[in-house]
């Protein structure tokens, strides 16, 4: 198998922390999907990452389908519960994280256009897009140590993912200001040798030095 992806994709990173949490080897390639000529595109027609490529030729992609059929065919505890009721929780959890992340992407989007060309109505309806979602899992945190079950799973790889790529593309929202215990919950995510192998950094330093670290969760070709 190889996954294509990049080291700044928090969706990405949900796939490789599965990987990492799982124990299971897989290729990683790290890809640019703003280069015309980006290869993803043969293996997922929206040119989008991440991409799973099986050893029969099947590309598989989107997030949330990937990390499902990894969790799947991978030996140990499920990250997503077989108990209808548990694995809809997970997901849900996993689906709010996403769209924390979905609202961060378009906001992200309008303020690169230069403050001059904010739609501001759009961008206020974003950033309360993620507030909303941060206050409404710090609320499930606060009552428990884990997201979901008594134990980790893909709803606590998911919002991990989600608030670090928060706190890296808009360290100025500073979630953790009034979010103590989520704050001791995400750093205590962090500590996890799978998470912290995959913090997103656009420093090229950090981001070698991350590639030279995954070789613990998958084979990396660049």
């Amino acid at each position: 198998m190889k996954l294509y992806g990049s080291l700044m994709s928090p969706y990405a990173r949900k796939v490789r922390i599965l990987l990492g949490e799982k124990g299971r080897a897989c290729a990683f390639e790290v890809m640019n999907v703003m280069d015309p000529d980006c290869p993803v595109v043969q293996h997922n027609p929206l040119g989008k990452l991440p991409a799973l490529l099986l050893d029969n030729g099947t590309a598989l992609y989107d997030s949330r389908v990937i990390v499902e059929f990894l969790d799947a065919i991978s030996t140990g505890d499920r990250l997503i519960p077989t108990d209808p009721y548990e694995r809809s929780q997970v997901r849900k959890l996993e689906a709010l994280a996403d769209g924390v992340v979905d609202a961060g992407s378009l906001l992200r989007s309008e303020t690169q256009r230069g403050a001059a060309l904010w739609n501001e109505a759009a961008r206020l309806r974003q950033t309360g897009k993620i507030e909303r979602g941060i206050e409404s899992i710090a609320q499930i945190v606060a009552e428990q140590s884990w997201s979901c079950l008594s134990r980790l799973t893909l709803a606590d790889i998911a919002i991990g993912c989600a608030l670090g790529w928060i706190s890296f593309r808009f360290p100025d929202l500073n979630w953790r200001a009034n979010h103590a215990a989520l704050a001791q919950y995400f750093d205590r995510l962090s500590m996890r040798p799978a998470f912290a192998g995959t913090t997103p950094a656009d420093n090229p330093a950090l981001a070698l030095r991350q590639t030279m670290l995954l070789p613990l969760i998958a084979d990396v070709s660049i």
